[in-house]
């Protein structure tokens, strides 16, 4: 119960208008079912002439106590029904009462569609901030934590989950906020009917509602299990989507259906026997209800037929009518005892995003950095991804003066990514710093630092909209005038013309639509409009054609004019004029001087050098 109150405290507390408008008009529908059930007596009287009593009226006064006066309203209820028969007849006061119940059972069920209706808002309002929340998370959350999770399950969670929690958690409230009510207002009236028979029936009860609600005690462990598995298979078939050409290529179609549906067999086991407890519930719960009713129809026979009869049968057949309408709550309790623990488990399982600690984000400094006006400087710094002894960087110093081309090179593994990707604090240096103009970029908000950045990537990162919003992307309120600029320098335009509706084109997922040196020069683009003093190059040309190639290059010395330029290559013909190249390995920069320099030493350039010759 302390994390299903915790969920309420963290989502539901925007909608408590909501949860007071359903507990007004279960409290109104409880109250005139009641009282509908109530003419059943006159009714059953009339029906089967049960008149053993002569009414007279009672007055109300002040002063009686609210015993005398419960017993004056049935008693002065009766002589009016009394009355009608006298003056009307029966069938005409039978017609009567038919049309009175009739009309309270029209507010009765008005009552519960405003009920449930009230409600509607709440269960798609907590939805839709559960799936915000995890994206805006998602998005805040630094790339190491990425590294460690599965794509797949990532979006399982965001639906799968998700969906769970609306079909488990939300639709239970409903009946936890009515329930309570309708099993108060009912066991009061049974009380008042005959309080022998209501201590009986509370006395059995419990043991009833006992036996239905061990059927859920180990739903949660069960369905952290199967969300589980499904969250392995929606990884699976991401992984499968992105690797489609592989499988094909390697004829492996056969594996990868086998691996599936190994995992899909996991999901269905574990899923049966979620299911299966579920399905017992309903039968259950009806089996122990009857129960219940024949156990107490025996008790209040008794009573009846007892010589000193304390209950009539006409109010005897009411009180049964009214026990059933308790039983249909509990019954609902025991769904959502079902229900709710499966919620749960979901909810466990996307607070594993949403409760992840970002340190990144807690270590936000609060100077605002628009310009880069001196130097960056890298001092002493070493960084260790989490959970790896091993040291990605070691000790690296090295400063880049305001306007100068920096390039990076070594073999794969030598730390040339991570060593940029801390520029920008996707990750957090693990000692020394990183300062610019003399300021730690931990002691500068992350907005005003990455602002001051352009990166231009090997695998250019497209979305599946325009070609204008994918050049503006980032920068608010861009003209199209801005953009075609843009694009133009970026040797962009000309194919941007030749398509069907130009800037306004779809380029399809992850502009799949145009080949790579395309999809380069639109991130080349949209790194010109930003305009940033600091431009970083992650091997921008490695995966290009030679006309491919020229075209970028050519747009890329554009961009990097008057800027301070940070790139790392593997082709080396591309960075020969940058002012100072540094050799990385393993973590280390071995090397460092211009191209001519690190040529005459002989050294790891020289090697890289002459292997790309060869």
């Amino acid at each position: 119960m302390k994390e299903l109150f915790r969920f309420l405290r963290r989502f539901v507390r925007p909608y408590r208008s909501n949860l007071v408008g359903s507990v007004v008009f279960n409290l109104l529908s409880a109250i005139l079912n009641v009282f509908s059930f109530a003419l059943i007596v006159p009714i059953l009287k009339i029906l089967f002439k049960i008149n053993e009593t002569v009414y007279e009226y009672v007055p109300i006064v002040s002063g009686m106590k609210a015993e005398a006066i419960g017993k004056a309203l049935s008693n002065n209820f009766f002589y009016k029904v009394t009355q009608f028969i006298d003056v009307y007849g029966e069938s005409t006061t039978l017609l009567i009462l038919g049309v009175i119940l009739i009309v309270m059972t029209l507010f009765k069920t008005g009552c519960y569609f405003g009920a449930s209706a009230v409600m509607i808002p709440l269960r798609t309002g907590v939805v839709r901030d559960i799936r915000t929340k995890i994206y805006d998370k998602v998005l805040s959350l630094p790339l190491s934590f990425f590294s460690k999770e599965r794509k797949g399950d990532i979006i399982a969670r965001v639906s799968g989950d998700v969906s769970e929690i609306e079909n488990s958690i939300t639709q239970s409230l409903d009946m936890l906020i009515k329930n309570p009510i309708l099993i108060i207002v009912y066991m009061g009236t049974l009380i008042v009917l005959s309080w022998k028979l209501t201590i009986f029936t509370i006395v059995v009860g419990p043991v009833i509602i006992w036996v239905m609600g061990a059927i859920g005690r180990k739903l949660k462990a069960k369905s952290l299990v199967v969300q589980s598995y499904w969250s392995d298979t929606m990884a699976q078939l991401e992984e499968t989507l992105g690797g489609l050409r592989i499988i094909k290529a390697f004829l492996a179609e056969g594996k990868m259906s086998k691996r599936y549906l190994d995992l899909s067999n996991r999901l269905r086991t574990a899923s049966n026997r979620v299911n299966m407890r579920q399905a017992l519930a309903h039968p259950v719960s009806e089996f122990m209800g009857t129960a219940l009713i024949v156990i107490v129809l025996w008790y209040g026979g008794r009573l009846i037929l007892a010589d000193n009869a304390v209950i009539t049968a006409p109010k005897f057949i009411y009180y049964l009518t009214i026990l059933y309408s308790v039983i249909n709550p509990i019954k609902d309790f025991s769904k959502a005892g079902y229900a709710i623990p499966k919620g749960l488990a979901s909810v466990e399982r996307i607070d594993r995003i949403l409760l992840a600690e970002n340190p990144i984000t807690a270590c936000q400094g609060t100077v605002v950095k628009t310009s880069l006006d001196s130097e960056i400087r890298f001092n002493s710094v070493s960084f260790t991804y989490d959970g790896d002894n091993r040291e990605v960087l070691h000790d690296i110093d090295l400063t880049i003066p305001r306007g100068r081309t920096i390039a990076l090179v070594g073999q794969s593994g030598s730390g040339k990514s991570t060593l940029v990707d801390l520029l920008p604090r996707f990750h957090d240096v693990c000692s020394g710093s990183i300062t610019i103009d003399g300021v730690d970029l931990r002691d500068i908000t992350i907005p005003s630092l990455r602002g001051l950045m352009g990166n231009v990537n090997q695998e250019a990162i497209l979305f599946n909209d325009s070609f204008f919003n994918n050049i503006a992307f980032g920068v608010p309120n861009a003209t199209r005038e801005q953009v075609i600029a843009a694009a133009r320098i970026a040797n962009a335009h000309d194919f941007i013309m030749e398509t069907e509706n130009g800037y306004d084109t779809c380029i399809g997922d992850r502009g799949c639509l145009l080949s790579g040196g395309q999809r380069q020069r639109i991130s080349i683009a949209r790194a010109i409009l930003k305009n940033p003093p600091i431009l970083i190059l992650d091997e921008a040309t490695s995966a290009l054609d030679t006309e491919s190639e020229r075209l970028v290059q050519e747009a890329l010395e554009r961009l990097m004019e008057n800027r301070t330029t940070i790139a790392i290559a593997h082709r080396l013909s591309t960075i020969r004029n940058a002012h100072e190249i540094c050799v990385l390995h393993e973590g280390r920069i071995v090397e460092r001087g211009t191209h001519e320099e690190l040529i005459a030493m002989n050294g790891y350039y020289k090697r890289l050098n002459d292997m790309q010759q060869l």
